[in-house]
């Protein structure tokens, strides 16, 4: 999924008719297409937009597969458990995770009971066209990248089917489509987002 440029919040009235009452935090895996589909997602609601690897690198003035040469995985996921909960104390908003974020017990607690997760599900091959050709994914740095994004794949899916809701990715929706598709499903939760009367 190409990159859209940073959104801001959309002043229409079309951002207008929504009440977002949870953050709404993105999972699943890297090249799924959280962040491209969170920035589409924040114009339509008018609300703000974060990526907690974003978070991570301003917080550390290093990119994270620096972080993760320098101080290895375990540290950079004690910081982006504490990013994560420091985000979810924000105002309502979009926020963007890391694929491996949901994977910990305490980032799964802390967003059931103060947001709402939203696993967008990419079957492999669709990932695998996405990530292939990317060299900023730190986990892919391997002689054998595809082999270890199946098994990424099949360690993390199981734990991703734990999210609150689900959106197929499939490769001919657009950002724009799958915005639209995750929308509708928030608005199957009330208690998360209300459309408002006109």
């Amino acid at each position: 999924m190409s990159e859209i440029q940073q959104s801001t919040p959309d002043s229409s009235a079309d951002a207008a008719q929504f009440a977002l009452h949870k953050t709404v935090v993105l999972v699943g895996m890297m090249g799924a297409g959280k962040t491209a589909v969170g920035k589409a997602l924040a114009a339509k609601l008018g609300v703000p937009f974060l990526d907690s690897d974003h978070e991570i690198e301003a917080a550390a003035n290093m990119t994270v597969p620096e972080i993760f040469e320098r101080d290895g995985e375990p540290f950079f996921r004690i910081k982006e458990t504490q990013v994560i909960s420091r985000l979810l104390d924000n105002s309502h908003g979009i926020l963007s995770t890391g694929g491996g974020a949901f994977l910990s017990d305490e980032n799964r607690n802390n967003i059931s009971q103060r947001g709402v997760s939203v696993w967008l599900n990419a079957d492999l091959p669709l990932l695998w066209q996405r990530v292939r050709y990317k060299d900023s994914r730190p986990l892919l740095r391997d002689p054998d990248p595809k082999g270890k994004l199946t098994r990424l794949y099949e360690t993390r899916v199981p734990i991703y089917n734990l999210a609150d809701l689900h959106v197929a990715s499939k490769p001919s929706y657009s950002i724009d489509d799958m915005a639209e598709r995750v929308l509708a499903a928030l608005l199957t939760r009330p208690d998360v987002l209300e459309k408002l009367d006109a």
